[in-house]
């Protein structure tokens, strides 16, 4: 199981890291973008249409690309008492029926993100949010909403491969207690936080 667990660690380790570095960014741009709304709104009393849309892009895509480190690092808000306080071998085997049925949800998850993002959803264009091309001397395009929907489909997917790794390094250690497993990357402030 670790031949298998290694490469999906070192996968999952580098596709994250890009996803944050990408999150990071439109959290900036997202504040940056806020931030002129209130100076056009409040400073020049002539609110913009396309920030608030603009914002709420950024937001799910920043979202969509945290989320899986989060549940890498078991930085979600969890009741794990009854795992924790369970004996090693019963609160491992509660934790694997968890991750299992968590994997579940995700399936059902992805489907929606599916649904939304190329489906009937994904058919729609943004009421506010613009390409101007007409710089160029090209025709303006309206941004598709699958484009935002697709944060939803691709968190689903990276939460499915993060449940796998979990799942994997829950199985291994139940059987092999003193296994060396991959880093998980997580940051110094989360390592020992359990």
């Amino acid at each position: 199981m670790l031949a298998l667990l290694r490469p999906l660690a070192w996968v999952n380790t580098q596709v994250l890291r890009v996803g944050r570095n990408v999150a990071w960014v439109c959290l900036a741009t997202m504040v940056v973008v806020i931030l002129l709304q209130v100076f056009f709104r409040y400073a020049l009393n002539n609110a913009l249409a396309w920030p608030d849309e603009a914002a709420r892009f950024l937001m799910l895509w920043m979202t969509g690309l945290m989320a899986p480190s989060a549940y890498r690092w078991s930085a979600f808000v969890a009741i794990d008492m009854l795992p924790q306080a369970l004996p090693r071998v019963p609160g491992q085997l509660l934790m694997l029926v968890i991750l299992i049925l968590s994997l579940g949800v995700l399936f059902v998850g992805v489907q929606h993100g599916w649904d939304h993002t190329m489906g009937f959803g994904g058919r729609f264009k943004s009421s506010s949010l613009r390409i101007p091309l007409e710089w160029f001397g090209m025709e303006t395009i309206k941004v598709q909403l699958r484009y935002m929907y697709g944060s939803l489909l691709v968190c689903m997917i990276l939460l499915i491969s993060i449940n796998i790794e979990l799942i994997l390094r829950n199985l291994i250690s139940l059987f092999d207690p003193d296994a060396e497993l991959p880093d998980d990357d997580s940051p110094e402030i989360l390592q020992g936080a359990d």
